[in-house]
């Protein structure tokens, strides 16, 4: 039995419906991310869980107990937002007993409940700082000890790295799914990071329009995405236009040369359609296993640490590949005719 469930959820403002039809099961101790642009309704079903929102039609459940009728303080959720939102008059223990002394938690057991927070977080020696003599992964970590001093049942993340640089970020994001694996907590984390969402989730649900477009492991979202959005919306895509030859077979020509898609067409001989491969199906030169080799130009090359990203463009196409760095061959230079190899297996045939 799921341990979060939201069945229908609905919620409209005035005319505008911000969330259609949103149904998800969530087991116990479970790492959900919700993924997707400004305005696809991923903040308001977070906080309509909290609480902060009522659905306009819908349920919640947690561990059996319907709370879409209460209130954010009887829920017994933690949430942590962008924001810091940590009380400046408040020293770091005092921010983080917060909680417990609103439930009225005795001092003993708040007191050595704060410390034990403060150890997890790395911070048990910056417990009598304010919040303005902390950097801002110091303060994020206050306010994730904060979030979870109460023991809630479900943890909400509400884009809570977005106000960080980006080393930090990968820190922190690596140290909050190491903290929740440890206390088994059942997570729900908002973002619009697509790596950030990858990177540490078990499953993903990419949202578009306030509907859940698809719902996966980020294995399966990366490499089997349901729709074109999702596609498109995850990852670099390289799209291709392509004649069907075998329906059944699922091969089709490209530049003159025959694929071999993963799986058959319901369409007829002659149709054209799109595929798409990701940057890391092509392949430069000839080295590679693949059923097709077609001549490209080098337009744009840009070195990203280990990978080298190359821009080419095809007869038919502007494309994206990657290649690894190697201290020993230098890349190619823009203007500089290349072969490409890649293979029907590794395409995507774009729906929805």
């Amino acid at each position: 039995m799921s341990y979060l469930r939201l069945t229908h959820l609905e919620k409209t403002f005035g005319q505008n419906r911000v969330v259609k039809d949103f149904t998800l099961s969530v087991d116990k101790g479970e790492f959900i991310s919700l993924l997707g642009p400004s305005g696809c309704g991923k903040t308001t079903v977070l906080r309509m869980v909290a609480g902060f929102e009522t659905p306009t039609s819908g349920e919640i459940t947690i561990d059996g107990q319907d709370v879409t009728g209460l209130k954010p303080n009887g829920r017994n959720i933690g949430m942590m937002f962008q924001a810091y939102a940590l009380f400046p008059n408040l020293t770091v223990a005092e921010n983080v007993a917060f909680g417990l002394k609103v439930k009225g938690v005795p001092r003993p057991e708040r007191e050595a409940r704060v410390a034990e927070m403060l150890t997890l977080i790395g911070l048990s020696d910056l417990g009598g700082r304010f919040p303005f003599q902390l950097s801002g992964g110091q303060q994020q970590r206050v306010a994730l000890a904060r979030a979870l001093a109460p023991r809630p049942r479900v943890l909400l993340l509400d884009e809570p790295l977005s106000a960080l640089d980006a080393k930090v970020r990968v820190s922190l994001r690596n140290e909050i799914r190491a903290i929740q694996q440890e206390l088994g907590i059942t997570t729900i984390f908002v973002t619009h990071d697509q790596e950030e969402a990858m990177s540490i989730s078990d499953r993903i649900v990419v949202m578009n329009g306030g509907i859940a477009d698809q719902v996966g492991a980020p294995f399966e979202i990366y490499n089997r995405p349901a729709t074109r959005f999702v596609a498109n919306f995850v990852g670099t895509l390289n799209t291709l236009d392509v004649t069907v030859q075998d329906p059944a077979a699922g091969r089709v020509s490209l530049e003159g040369q025959t694929l071999t898609l993963p799986e058959p067409l319901d369409l007829a001989r002659g149709e054209q359609l799109s595929i798409a491969l990701r940057p890391e199906a092509l392949h430069l030169g000839r080295d590679h296993p693949g059923e097709a080799v077609l001549s490209a130009t080098i337009t744009e090359v840009h070195f990203m640490g280990s990978v080298i990203r190359l821009s080419a463009q095809m007869a038919g196409a502007k494309v994206s590949l990657d290649t690894f760095n190697r201290p020993d061959q230098p890349p190619p230079k823009p203007g500089q005719a290349v072969e490409i190899t890649l293979s029907g297996r590794d395409a995507i045939h774009l729906q929805g």
